[in-house]
């Protein structure tokens, strides 16, 4: 049983594991959306989600744990320029995996990774809905008055008769007989 233990070891020696991780941050900081196999992108998440967290504290200290990390001064100006502020009112959860399917190859499942996009304000979105909800049953009373304008009824359409079957007399009459001759 697989009590207690930490991370999956993907077929892999840990040196080669940590390389292959800090490829996978720097090309999801890069291109923000990658394909890769279900076990990989579920060992790539808390890690992709830590260094949001530090780009979001924005110190000195955190943006050289984030450049050990990823080793990559481009991927590091980054995240701490675009990806932190995208997430600054959020508390975690910065990316999401969505199962693709299987790899023709060997069968791996894939999946997509990416970072979450850029969320519309929701507390505006909230008023504008409650707004929207007391406006009719206040105006409720007008429509009742006012006639409105009929809409148009819909068209409807007529469907073609249907065509009469032949009989299939060719198969029909060769068909042998329970005596042996045809009929």
């Amino acid at each position: 049983m697989r009590h207690g233990i930490d991370h999956r070891k993907l077929g892999r020696k840990p040196a080669h594991r940590k390389a292959l991780l800090r490829n996978l941050m720097n090309a999801l900081v890069h291109a923000e959306r990658i394909e890769t196999t279900v076990s990989k992108a579920k060992e790539l998440r808390p890690l992709a989600d830590r260094l949001i967290t530090l780009g979001k504290a924005g110190t000195l200290h955190s943006r050289r744990r984030v450049f050990s990390l990823l080793t990559d001064k481009e991927a590091t100006d980054k995240l701490f320029a675009t990806l932190a502020g995208r997430f600054a009112g959020r508390q975690g959860g910065y990316t999401r995996i969505v199962r693709t399917g299987f790899r023709v190859g060997d069968g791996a499942e894939m999946a997509i990774i990416e970072y979450l996009p850029v969320e519309e304000k929701k507390a505006g979105g909230k008023k504008k809905k409650a707004a929207a909800k007391k406006a009719p049953a206040k105006t409720a009373g007008k429509k009742r008055d006012e006639k409105e304008t009929p809409r148009p009824a819909a068209r409807k359409v007529k469907q073609a008769a249907p065509k009469p079957t032949k009989p299939r007399s060719s198969r029909a009459q060769t068909q042998k007989t329970p005596e042996g001759g045809q009929g």
